[in-house]
């Protein structure tokens, strides 16, 4: 399949990623709508995104994206991208429900297929690497690159995270051919941390408790602490992939506060465990190996249930 097979003979799209978007969501998604504003100029495009980090904001077209879904309209299509299911597209979900054909690009596993057609691949390392298939390599200009490396080197990790294959080192290579300043994006999005970030992230990891003979890990961020570090949830990146990297740990829990008693908890494996599956136990989704939920209780009763779950599958 080819995008460009979608956009015959429409005249309007939307476009939509999940709630808080991510790099995957943010370069998958300015991806498709840089390529339409360049080779399908008579196409309306809207890009619909709840804010992005700042770090994000060098892509082109970061600038036109909309978060404003109050007006009422119907698209000729709308695609939903990087998205499991129609809740976590947010306000934007509305248009996807009016729109007179849908369609989805994702890889999460917990994707139901949940559009008039779907181009969902779990074993993908990306949703921007699948849109790096759809697209032609001959038409992905430097901006567009640019958008789809940024979006694969934060799924995968900049390449360690397991979801990464031969088809992702392929796509990467041919992205670095188009010109893009390959070091720079990782550099400035994945790596540099802010001093309030680095204490945080210090903070948790000496909060942190072992578990199950040390197979799993979990620590927990309170309200109270980011006010004192003077960090929001988008500072608290990174946590959760230190405490996987801990040696002899199968699982690991991160919490962090985010309502009374209310908790957002981003799960990841080593392997053993399908973290996935526990996520949408308890409401949540994701990847075998990386998955998240938001959870109410205590945070001491969220952990020991999320620890009862990994238990169970060691």
């Amino acid at each position: 399949m080819q995008l460009e097979t979608l956009l015959k003979d429409v005249k309007t799209v939307g476009l939509a990623g999940h709630q808080k978007p991510d790099g995957d969501c943010v370069g998958s998604t300015l991806a498709v709508y840089n390529y339409i504003r360049k080779y399908h100029p008579g196409i309306e495009v809207v890009l619909y995104l709840e804010p992005i980090p700042n770090i994000f904001k060098f892509l082109n077209g970061a600038d036109e994206i909309v978060h404003d879904c109050s007006a009422d309209r119907v698209f000729d299509l709308f695609i939903a991208m990087d998205c499991g299911d129609i809740g976590r597209l947010g306000d934007a979900a509305k248009y996807f429900e009016t729109a007179k054909r849908t369609f989805c690009i994702d890889h999460h596993i917990s994707n139901d297929s949940f559009a008039d057609e779907n181009y969902i691949f779990p074993e993908a390392s990306s949703t921007s690497e699948l849109v790096f298939e759809l697209l032609d390599t001959d038409k992905i200009t430097k901006e567009i690159a640019e958008c789809i490396y940024l979006g694969i080197i934060h799924d995968t990790g900049v390449f360690q995270y397991s979801c990464t294959s031969a088809k992702t080192m392929n796509a990467a290579g041919i992205l670095m051919e188009k010109g893009i300043n390959f070091s720079k994006i990782v550099d400035d999005t994945f790596f540099e941390k802010t001093y309030e970030q680095n204490r945080i992230m210090g903070q948790a990891l000496v909060d942190s408790v072992l578990y199950l003979d040390g197979k799993c890990i979990a620590t927990v961020v309170t309200a109270e602490e980011m006010q004192e570090f003077q960090v929001e949830p988008k500072h608290l990146e990174g946590i959760v992939q230190q405490l996987r990297v801990t040696k002899d740990v199968e699982a690991a829990v991160f919490l962090y506060e985010n309502g009374t008693d209310s908790f957002k908890v981003s799960l990841r494996s080593n392997g053993k465990v399908d973290v996935a599956a526990i996520a949408m136990k308890f409401g949540g989704g994701g990847h075998v190996r990386a998955a998240g939920v938001t959870m109410s209780g205590s945070s001491e009763k969220i952990v020991a249930q999320i620890v009862a779950e990994i238990e169970s599958q060691l």
